[in-house]
């Protein structure tokens, strides 16, 4: 009779015997309201108040009874349930309680919705884009940053892997841990072992108390180990044992030390491949590659380049204290034909230029050809436009690039560049 009641007003209605099926369909982002009377077969009511605020304690529960009880009344008030009925009471009653309450969980949600984006927000940049392959890879983030496992990250060149790393780390468990990012392609020969690895007391004569490596820095957070695929082949051994046994050995040390940390790798390379051709090992691929992400690449979501162009060109405009430009039609053409073999990373540097005001030359597109070298070419010709614009002045063209010093003199010394070369007389 009720459940025809609920259904002449127009209001879905899911009826149980039993709580416990009932219960099982509720969730945290569960949309409706829970119903329940106080004697039940199998549990009762006040345990059921108990079970569903353990999912939400925020859905909101009625309770109806045809027993007056009072210390249960003032009970399940004082454990948050939203309304009593007692018995008997007319239809019109529970369906206008149920309104209330069905009210009452739609402002909660969204709510719930409005602190998540600001929180997202004061985050940062996210994986931005709404084409169906980011928006399940977003959710797929979500769901392993909460598993709290180790995960390789896989995608070309300027795709977001760092990003998208990050973004495991922050919604995850150890968020409020030490986030440690290595690049492995930029570690010296000479010193990469120490810099991973640190120094037992008395075996460096700079560090007789000993040195804490990068690996050790991590522990209790995230270890990020960016372009995995570059470590040199004798230190991709120690690095096995440490992702193995969670415990670093020092240089000079005799015995080693428990660690506890994530470890995320990324590799815009095959490593099937790298295994293959002997340059990395076989069981540390293994290890890796229990849970992988892909990153898609621009070609395969370009629906989301205009929408990625215009948070760039905004962000990019913020920072220089310009107003957003009008954009004219040879720069939608460039953004819609240019084939940004470079991807996200090409793309925010475009938008940079755009923000500055630079030409765009149709004859810069890049072609197919060795990427590497093409993404460096680019990235080259922005800093010595940016230090044209600049006069040279590094701490101007820090802030044009919104880089860190210790990147921008690293780039320099990369590429060949210097700053004295652009300043006036």
């Amino acid at each position: 009779m009720l459940q025809q009641s609920f259904e002449l007003e127009n209001m879905e209605v899911e009826v149980a015997a039993d709580p416990l099926p009932a219960l099982a369909q509720l969730s945290a982002n569960f949309e409706g309201i829970f119903i329940t009377d106080v004697r039940m077969p199998g549990i009762d009511g006040m345990e059921a108040l108990r079970r569903v605020h353990a999912i939400d304690p925020e859905i909101p529960v009625i309770m109806m009874t045809g027993h007056g009880d009072i210390p249960m009344v003032i009970d399940a008030l004082k454990r948050g349930v939203f309304d009593f009925i007692p018995k008997p009471f007319p239809a019109d009653h529970l369906i206008a309680t149920a309104r209330r309450a069905i009210d009452h969980r739609a402002l909660v949600l969204e709510n719930r919705a409005l602190r998540a984006g600001a929180a997202r927000a004061e985050q940062g940049e996210l994986m931005i884009g709404e084409s169906p392959v980011m928006v399940r890879l977003r959710e797929t983030i979500r769901q392993v940053a909460l598993a709290d496992i180790d995960v390789l990250i896989e995608g070309e060149t300027g795709t977001g892997k760092e990003l998208a790393a990050v973004l495991l780390h922050r919604w995850g468990p150890r968020r409020s841990r030490p986030f440690v990012a290595i690049n492995c392609g930029t570690l010296p020969a000479n010193v990469a072992e120490a810099e991973l690895f640190g120094y037992a007391a008395g075996a460096h004569a700079q560090y007789r108390n000993g040195h804490a490596g990068r690996i050790e820095q991590a522990s209790g957070g995230t270890l990020f180990l960016d372009a995995i695929e570059t470590m040199p082949l004798p230190l991709q051994g120690a690095l096995l044992r440490v992702i193995e046994e969670r415990e670093v050995m020092k240089i000079g040390g005799d015995r080693p030390r428990p660690i506890d940390l994530r470890v995320i790798a990324s590799t815009s390379s095959n490593l099937s491949d790298a295994v293959a051709q002997g340059t990395f090992r076989k069981d540390l691929f293994y290890q890796l590659q229990s849970v992988q992400l892909s990153i898609p690449p621009l070609r395969e979501r370009k629906s989301d380049i205009p929408l990625l162009f215009g948070y760039f060109l905004d962000e990019a405009a913020k920072r220089l204290g310009n107003p957003v430009p009008f954009i004219g039609r040879d720069i939608h053409v460039h953004i819609a034909t240019h084939e940004w073999l470079g991807n996200v990373r090409e793309l925010r540097s475009f938008a940079q230029r755009v923000a500055l005001g630079l030409q765009v030359e149709q004859d810069e597109v890049l072609v197919p050809g060795d990427l590497n070298k093409l993404v460096a070419d680019f990235e080259a010709d922005i800093i010595r436009k940016t230090l044209t614009k600049a006069g040279g002045d590094i701490s101007v063209t820090l802030g044009l690039l919104g880089v860190a010093r210790n990147t921008l003199y690293d780039k320099l010394k990369r590429y060949g560049i210097r700053a004295a070369d652009f300043r006036a007389g």
